[in-house]
């Protein structure tokens, strides 16, 4: 099977390409639901982060409040690393699961959708690689508009991810987000046809 990391910068538009791609009939495995799935309430990854940053992160059914938690680790690389450290490996295990899973089921081609794979030089883990691109100002623009953050918040949120034109150094293949859906969409088809090629 295929295995092909799908990243972005926050904002690109990498889980619209996702959708895309599933609607294509192809297996996009996502880490950050993978992600919200090893913090689930009374499950023992939450624990650990509760363990670490402490009760003020639940919200008042005792699910995690993802927000709060937030605020605290892209305003602290340190406390980001801790947060990883705990999470990390839970998420490595869901995600060897469900890769197993496609292969035992024949799957020709899998995509896993992963926000940090440059930063954590995971280029190895995969046959290529697909980057959503749009440009830094975009970025900051759909962050502003759509998340209603200010400016400097979104700075903030770029920051802790490499910036997006040393991302298309790296990248097997680009896809670019500038012009609209349709576009994307065409743009997203004829790399996949090029993915099934190789």
């Amino acid at each position: 099977m295929k295995w092909i990391g799908l990243t972005g910068g926050i904002a690109t538009g990498k889980s619209t390409v996702a959708k895309m791609i599933r609607d294509l009939g192809l297996p996009v495995i996502d880490a950050d639901s993978l992600a919200r799935e090893v913090v689930m309430p009374k499950s023992p990854g939450l624990a650990a982060v509760v363990e670490a940053f402490g009760p003020a992160i639940l919200l008042p059914d005792q699910s995690l409040d993802r927000s709060k938690l937030g605020h605290i680790v892209f305003a602290d690389p340190a406390q980001r690393e801790r947060l990883e450290k705990i999470l990390h490996p839970l998420i490595q295990e869901r995600k060897n699961s469900e890769r197993r899973r496609l292969e035992n089921e024949g799957a020709e081609i899998a995509f896993y959708d992963v926000p940090l794979l440059f930063e954590k030089n995971l280029e190895k883990d995969f046959d290529k690689t697909v980057l959503v691109y749009c440009s830094r100002d975009e970025q900051i623009q759909r962050l502003v508009q759509r998340s209603q953050m200010s400016v400097a918040e979104a700075e903030l949120r770029l920051q802790s991810q490499l910036p997006i034109d040393d991302k298309i150094k790296r990248a097997d293949y680009v896809i670019f987000n500038r012009e609209g859906l349709s576009e994307l969409s065409a743009n997203t088809s004829a790399v996949v046809k090029e993915l099934l090629q190789i």
